[in-house]
């Protein structure tokens, strides 16, 4: 993993906020499959962590919750990002172990592997290959699906035994179900300042920060039409996108409202949603 991506001058994904049907089975499920660990809990919510301190996601309960809808905008999967192929093979037998249902793939960027939650959020698990290796064309990344050395991978382990997460985990990157990649376009570029690393067809955008892979993924695999996910649905409820600074995150926040679209101030915090109804919250590093 390399740090550069994720503090300044960079851009970046941090606590990802899900709404869920039972908080309960959530947090057996985050703690025990994925080996996130809880810092805070209330009768309705609770905050995970790898390292005990940073929250990377935040599960809720809502009074009146209904399933996730399968034909909306909204959370395709959230991604963490661990620091080295060992932490991954680590992972990978762990989650085999216990029979997971697994997706896999080697983007030449990176190895991951995928699965749902419980309320069927996508969740990618992945580490990343070093930097130095990527290959760039034109301005672009070259990132593929191909099969996932998995046989490489376990080779690591050297006996080593899985304890949940390692305390450097951080959120890599979010990918999200849109239904209009011109208009998201202008919202995650002209507006908040992200470059395109790689498209896919027509269907699909790569945008990211100070020359990462991808810190969001933008989809229409839903469709052109698809409306944004009801409040009471499980799913997402916001991310938040960690600025370098005050200046560049009021300069971002002036960029949308000159685009038309709206920022405000919700419990003293900067939020906005993108043009297929996804919630932000415009936050800041702090040192």
């Amino acid at each position: 993993m390399e740090q550069a991506f994720f503090q300044a001058p960079s851009t970046f994904v941090g606590t990802v906020e899900l709404k869920v049907e039972d908080l309960e089975r959530s947090i057996q499920f985050y703690t025990e499959i994925i080996g996130l660990q809880v810092i805070e809990q209330s009768e309705q919510k609770a905050v995970l962590s790898a390292n005990g301190k940073q929250a990377l996601l935040t599960i809720e309960q809502p009074p009146s919750i209904q399933p996730k809808s399968k034909a909306t905008t909204g959370l395709y999967h959230f991604a963490l990002l661990l620091p080295d192929r060992t932490s991954l093979a680590k992972v990978l037998k762990h989650l085999a172990d216990r029979g997971i249902k697994l997706g896999a793939a080697d983007h030449l960027v990176s190895e991951a592997l995928y699965l749902n939650d419980p309320d069927g959020n996508g969740i990618e698990i992945y580490r990343d290959l070093p930097s130095k290796t990527w290959t760039w064309y034109d301005g672009k990344v070259t990132m593929t699906v191909d099969p996932l050395d998995s046989k490489g991978i376990l080779a690591e382990l050297n006996g080593v035994q899985w304890e949940g997460l390692p305390a450097e985990t951080i959120m890599g990157h979010i990918h999200l179900h849109v239904h209009d990649l011109d208009q998201a376009r202008r919202f995650y570029c002209d507006g908040l300042g992200f470059g395109v690393t790689t498209d896919q067809l027509n269907q699909a955008l790569f945008l990211s920060s100070n020359g990462y892979h991808h810190h969001i993924g933008l989809n229409t695999w839903k469709g052109t039409d698809a409306p944004p996910a009801s409040e009471e649905n499980a799913g997402l409820k916001r991310y938040a996108l960690v600025f370098p600074s005050e200046v560049e995150r009021y300069q971002a926040a002036q960029r949308l409202k000159q685009l038309g679209y709206v920022v405000e101030m919700e419990d003293e915090q900067l939020v906005t949603r993108d043009p297929s109804g996804n919630r932000l919250l415009l936050d800041v590093q702090s040192y």
